[in-house]
């Protein structure tokens, strides 16, 4: 499997507080039959002022103690990006690291507030588009607004977009409403990929293989496949796993 949304990189966001419980995380994720990770910590101005050199120190740090440890997976880097006022600009100057790649446009990881969609994301993502960015939505189940109305996706739906799910939410860790909103949007096959979106050990470890399960169920065992092995193969591609830059 390729988990292709985690919080591994040690100390530079609100997951992995550092090296050990990066080695910590990694280890469950290999127990639990994931092969390959695409480390995205947040970029959000003001509150996780990240980039590219911050991001590809920490992977090197990471990557160093995998071969030191001889641990069997392979790790590279991108990043959630928040919709703030700054990403227009930080698109422009070719700041963002990106997911990879999918029917020729790259993969740029978004991530809405959890309390609203902001106003004027629809403009934000025909530009991207317009840019060869494809917007990949984090987690769509867990904001708020979209809970109380589903048919709010159906624009970004319409544009192209690509969507991933949280593990945890689908499991119920992160609550009822998170659960009873992924499973309705997992049932109309809104998703692209399933991410661990891991952060630390005991509140939020990666977990995928008891989520195929659940998305098998509610779908088709093809359909649950293709979220954690055939999609994020297809997207990844382009990433380089050996040298692992952002």
């Amino acid at each position: 499997m390729i988990d292709v949304h985690c919080h591994i990189l040690p100390g530079i966001d609100d997951g992995a507080a550092n090296l050990a419980e990066s080695m910590a995380l990694l280890r469950l994720a290999v127990a639990d039959g994931i092969k390959r990770m695409v480390a995205t910590p947040h970029i959000n101005p003001g509150y996780f002022d990240n980039n590219r050199q911050t991001i590809n120190q920490a992977l090197a740090h990471l990557r160093a103690q995998i071969s030191s440890e001889q641990l069997d997976i392979e790790v590279a880097a991108a990043a959630e990006v928040r919709v703030t006022a700054d990403l227009m600009l930080a698109v422009e100057r070719q700041q963002l690291p990106f997911l990879g790649s999918w029917q020729g446009q790259q993969v740029l990881l978004l991530e809405f507030p959890p309390s609203h969609i902001p106003p004027g994301s629809d403009k934000l993502i025909k530009w991207l588009s317009q840019k060869g960015i494809v917007a990949m939505i984090a987690h769509p189940e867990r904001n708020r607004e979209v809970q109380s109305n589903l048919a709010l996706l159906e624009p970004f739906r319409r544009l192209g977009c690509l969507f991933q799910l949280t593990a945890s939410s689908l499991l119920g860790d992160l609550g009822e409403r998170h659960q009873t909103t992924a499973k309705q949007l997992v049932q109309n096959r809104v998703y692209h990929v399933m991410a661990s979106d891991c952060h630390n050990v005991n509140r939020r470890p990666p977990r995928l293989t008891a989520s195929i399960e659940q998305v098998a169920a509610l779908t088709d065992l093809d359909y649950a496949q293709s979220l954690v092995f055939h999609n994020p193969q297809i997207i990844t591609t382009t990433l380089d796993f050996q040298n692992g830059q952002a």
